[in-house]
């Protein structure tokens, strides 16, 4: 499987927020947000089937250091 990299513009004052949150759970902020992403992708499967692909919700995400 490819990996891909993505540039998103943030506002500051988001970017913080969601470093605060990646630096509590022991995450960089890449896999905070491929979790949120992950989290997104999990909740509109269960509303609305499953989408085409084999890549599974644990895939590529690192557990919390906690």
């Amino acid at each position: 499987m490819a990996i891909k990299s993505v540039s998103i513009r943030i506002e500051e004052e988001m970017l913080n927020k969601i470093a605060h949150i990646a630096d509590y759970e022991g995450r960089s902020v890449n896999s905070q947000v491929l979790i949120l992403i992950r989290e997104n992708i999990k909740a509109f499967e269960e509303a609305n089937g499953t989408i085409k692909g084999d890549i599974t919700p644990d895939l590529n995400v690192k557990p919390t250091r906690k």
